[in-house]
Parts: C-alpha cells; sequence; structure tokens
C-alpha cells in the first residue's frame, strides 16, 4: 500500500500518509491467561470476558485488514490459546493471506495443540522466556513449572518444522540473566531472540519502581545486545527499546560501518518506535491503539470500519509526524530512527508526545545550547 498524500479521515477512501503502511499488527484476542505475570499489560484473568469479539466479529475483522493490506498479525492475549476458536481465526486469516504468528506462554502446547498450530498455518510461534532458570521464570509469571512447560512446548514445535522465537521482558529481575538466556535460545535453536525492555503499564504499574532499568543501564545493556547482533546468526531485535536504532548507528560510525541492510538486516530498513505508523494494536473488546503499551484509543472495530481507523484517526496522525515530538525527542537528530517510546513517555508525563523518560543521550542540539550558555555565563566572547 502506498500514498502520495495525508490520509483523508471518516470516508474510508482516503489515502495513507506517507511513511505510514500497517506492517504489523498485535491482536489480543482474549485477555484469559494461566499464568500470573508481574508485568502483564492485559492484568490477565482466567475468566472469560463477555467482552471479548465473538467468533463472528473475529473474521469481519479479518475481513477489514485485509482491505488496508497484508500486515503480519500476531495473536496474541493474555494467552491465545484460551480461545476456543483460536485455530479457525488462524486458518481464516492464513487463507485470506495473512502471515500469522502466535505469541504464546507455552505451557499449553501439548502435541496435540502443536499439531494443530501447524495446520491453521501459523508462520511463527514466540514463546516468552523471562529467566535461564525455572527460579527466575516462575517468579516473575506466578506459576511453579512454566519455565519447563515452556520449553517442553518450544521443543515440540520445534519438532514439527515451526519457525521460534523467544522473547524476553527485560527488568531487575533478569537482567543479569541475559547472556545465559540468549546461550539458551542459541542451544534450542531459536530463529530469532526478541529483548523488551519493561513498559509501565498494567500490572507495571506496581512493579515499575523495583523493576524498571535505570537509563545508563538501559544504555548498557542495549549496547551489549549490538555487540551479541555481530555475533550470534540468528535474528536479533530489541522491542520497545527505540534508543537501540541509535545506539547501533552510534556504535556502526564509531566502527566505521555504513549501516545498510547487508550489514545490519531488517534493523536498517525500520525505526524504534513504529506505534501508530507501521504498527497497531487491537484488544479483545475491538479497542484500537497505537501499541499494546500506550492506552489510548484510536477507535473501536465494533464502531468503525478499520480501514476509517488507521487512515484517518487524528491519534495516528499525530504520531506519523516527528515533528510533534517534544522535549529532547523533537530536538533529537536521530529522531527519525528512534521516535524515543511512547508509552513510557505517557505512563511518565501523561503526554504522548513528551520526551523518552529512559534515554540518556543529550542531542547534538542541547548541547551546542548549553556550551553557548556556558560561554556567555563566562564572559568570554568570541
Amino acid at each position: 500500500m502506498h500514498s502520495n498524500g495525508p490520509a483523508q479521515p471518516g470516508n474510508g477512501h482516503g489515502r495513507v500518509a506517507e511513511g505510514s503502511e500497517l506492517r504489523l499488527v498485535f491482536w489480543e484476542i482474549t485477555p484469559r491467561c494461566n499464568l500470573r505475570c508481574v508485568h502483564c499489560r492485559a492484568e490477565a484473568t482466567p475468566i472469560r470476558s463477555p467482552e471479548e469479539l465473538t467468533t463472528e466479529e473475529a473474521l469481519r475483522f479479518v475481513d477489514e485488514l485485509a482491505a488496508v493490506g497484508r500486515p503480519i498479525l500476531v495473536l496474541t492475549g493474555g494467552e491465545p490459546l484460551y480461545r476456543d476458536d483460536i485455530f479457525e481465526i488462524a486458518s481464516y486469516a492464513t487463507k485470506k493471506g495473512f502471515r500469522v504468528a502466535l505469541a504464546t506462554n507455552g505451557t499449553l502446547v501439548d502435541d496435540a495443540t502443536a499439531e494443530r498450530i501447524v495446520e491453521a498455518g501459523v508462520r511463527r510461534v514466540s514463546i516468552s522466556v523471562d529467566g535461564a532458570t525455572g527460579a527466575t521464570h516462575d517468579g516473575f509469571r506466578g506459576v511453579p513449572g512454566a519455565f519447563d512447560a515452556a520449553l517442553a512446548g518450544f521443543d515440540r514445535l520445534r519438532e514439527r518444522g515451526m519457525s521460534l522465537q523467544i522473547n524476553t521482558t527485560v527488568s531487575q529481575h533478569n537482567v543479569d540473566e541475559l547472556p545465559r538466556i540468549l546461550d539458551l535460545a542459541v542451544a534450542r535453536r531459536a530463529d530469532a531472540f526478541h529483548v523488551f525492555m519493561l513498559v509501565p503499564v498494567g500490572c507495571g504499574l506496581q512493579v515499575a519502581d523495583r523493576e524498571m532499568l535505570a537509563a545508563d543501564r538501559y544504555e548498557e545493556v542495549l549496547g551489549w545486545f549490538y555487540e551479541q547482533s555481530r555475533i550470534v546468526s540468528m535474528e536479533l531485535k530489541a522491542t520497545c527499546a527505540p534508543h537501540y536504532y541509535r545506539i547501533f548507528r552510534q556504535k556502526a560510525k564509531a566502527e566505521g560501518i555504513k549501516v545498510t541492510p547487508q550489514t545490519h538486516g531488517m534493523a536498517a530498513m525500520t525505526k524504534g518506535c513504529l506505534a501508530g505508523q507501521a504498527v497497531c494494536f487491537v484488544s479483545h473488546r475491538g479497542q484500537v491503539q497505537p501499541c499494546g503499551y500506550l492506552p489510548l484509543k484510536a477507535g473501536n472495530i465494533r464502531e468503525e470500519i478499520f480501514r476509517d481507523i488507521w487512515q484517518g484517526s487524528p491519534l495516528f496522525r499525530s504520531l506519523r509526524d516527528d515533528d510533534n515530538l517534544s522535549g529532547k525527542c523533537g530536538l533529537c537528530e536521530y529522531r527519525a530512527f528512534c521516535m524515543g517510546c511512547r508509552a513510557r513517555a505517557y505512563a511518565e508525563t501523561g503526554d504522548y508526545l513528551a520526551e523518552e523518560p529512559y534515554c540518556i543521550y543529550v542531542p547534538a542540539k542541547e548541547r551546542k545550547k548549553t556550551e553557548v550558555e556556558q560561554r556567555k555565563g563566562s564572559g568570554v566572547e568570541y
């Protein structure tokens, strides 16, 4: 899907704003879950919500999404395997031409379920692993035995040829285990290893003070991650970590390496925060948001056609112009690559366009301004 001009809201026939091709949709098809994760965005429960989209509504949404494009469709939750119609939805989306991915905790993947996931046409499964040991993972996930069950589910899918990804939410409790979690992903022959930097939303708000990394530690971790990306053959991706896209460019420049798809893969072709620009989130109630961690409503698929929401939402349109960023993000020379985390900005300040609160980088314009003020204060004339 391409565009030559800004979106026209409301009529469903507007052109998509430049740079806003929809690439990835995270669809929370249920908030239900069998685990009790301390950081959960969904504040999951094992009880079915009466607000969940029905099967009919879900299939209609797939049709509406197909009218916009063919983004990667990630079925998530909660725990998506809690829905009885998960395989019907996945199969239907596959037949419509979508690349369907499944984000699961892995604990419910027995042999029969693994077979059904493959048969439904799912292209990749991501399984969350939040520690190098059962003690660390289970402590974070809230259920004893979750670590072993997740890896058993991983192995069952691997035996059936499924493309597999390990997701790790990085926080104080497991940051020192990251090298060993990466080793585990390599040993298990995962196709990808994605790290998610904790965002204080949902249950994450309650643990933010004790679990969020300090900004300088955050920078260290992303620097380490870049170094590993140069060594490890599998795909490595930093998510909810937009300033990684600044960090790797700084490091590549210092190494005398030009950033290209050949040197840095997909990381060279995308940017940090894509919320509302190339990515969106759809909740189990049908609410459309920029991402799962930014709880602002762009629309609801029960009330509007998805295409109208994606193309015409004022919220999305504001996120598609980096001139709208304020604070040091607005001044930063890396803003087109980074954008800062809009969800963390919102959680910290109530303003989704405010500066990223967990970034230690000082933009060149801000440094220059400080130098000028210091010179004036010293009374030295130039």
